[in-house]
């Protein structure tokens, strides 16, 4: 989550300033466990994508999973370009502001980046159940006005859709744009049901759902192994087929091609050797 490479200043919304205070006020007062005796998702995926905010837990996960499949550094990959185009998506379509459920640790192309290249007035909000998350945004969101980082976790959607910081850079009576990528599938059926059906209470029409998942339908003989990666996590993984992923659509416009493998959801290039590990939609609230 690294600030704008030119240098220059995002648009500062009314009554950003007092946001960033009461980021700084919640980071502050919390106290922080990392827990690094035990991997968890967002370093694992960290490591994955190259990144150094891992621990030796996180990296034995990461390489049990390299060693039962070796292109899956690649699927993260291709779920960050997934992104990436989703959120260029949103803002081509009139949305500036976005909610990043389960957004990990800083990496190539965040949402904010890709967002405020094309409209410098979109206002971000990360949340990961991660502190070391909140640590680095503290770091590096400083100077963004616009942007922040909170704590939280998805099975409590209508709390953190409350919450005064994120309220601040947030309207939710205007169209919002609410990214679940890759996380969805580490909480159970009914809490996975239950956080799109909040989301899609609390926005209005013309927002937008953008999520990934991962599935075993690409990979069935290998999916079992590579699922194990998780056990020593406190999430584990839930690994669902295309038509369960459809499902969290329900009520949502879903936009063409549909749900797909992620590489394969409108790419801009070559989708020769790309991988089947997860799958991407998006919907629109109609």
């Amino acid at each position: 989550m690294t600030t704008p490479e030119d240098g220059t200043d995002a648009v500062e919304p009314e009554g950003s300033h007092q946001g960033a205070e009461a980021f700084r006020s919640e980071a502050d007062a919390e106290s922080v466990t990392l827990e690094t005796d035990r991997p968890h998702p967002a370093r694992i995926y960290d490591y994955w994508l190259g990144g150094k905010d891992n621990f030796p837990p996180d990296r034995a996960a990461a390489e049990h999973a390299i060693s039962v499949s070796p292109d899956i550094p690649q699927a993260a990959r291709e779920n960050r370009a997934y992104l990436r185009r989703a959120v260029r998506l949103a803002v081509e379509a009139g949305i500036r502001q976005f909610v990043d459920i389960g957004s990990g640790l800083p990496a190539q192309g965040n949402v904010h980046e890709v967002a405020q290249e094309i409209a410098p007035d979109a206002r971000v909000v990360y949340i990961d159940n991660d502190p070391i998350v909140l640590a680095h945004g503290r770091a590096l969101l400083a100077d963004n006005r616009s942007t922040t980082v909170l704590t939280g976790d998805l099975r409590d959607l209508d709390e953190l859709l409350d919450r005064p910081a994120l309220r601040e850079l947030i309207d939710l009576s205007k169209p919002v744009a609410v990214l679940m990528m890759a996380v969805l599938h580490f909480v159970d059926d009914d809490q996975a049901t239950a956080a799109v059906r909040a989301v899609h209470k609390r926005v209005v029409p013309g927002s937008y759902l953008l999520l990934s998942h991962s599935t075993a339908e690409g990979n069935p003989e290998r999916a079992a192994a590579a699922a194990r990666t998780w056990d020593k996590t406190t999430s584990g993984i839930r690994l669902r087929n295309r038509a369960r992923v459809e499902e969290f659509f329900e009520g949502w416009e879903l936009l063409e091609p549909g749900v797909d493998f992620v590489p394969l959801w409108r790419p801009e290039g070559s989708t020769h050797g790309s991988t089947r590990w997860m799958y991407a939609g998006a919907g629109r609230k109609i």
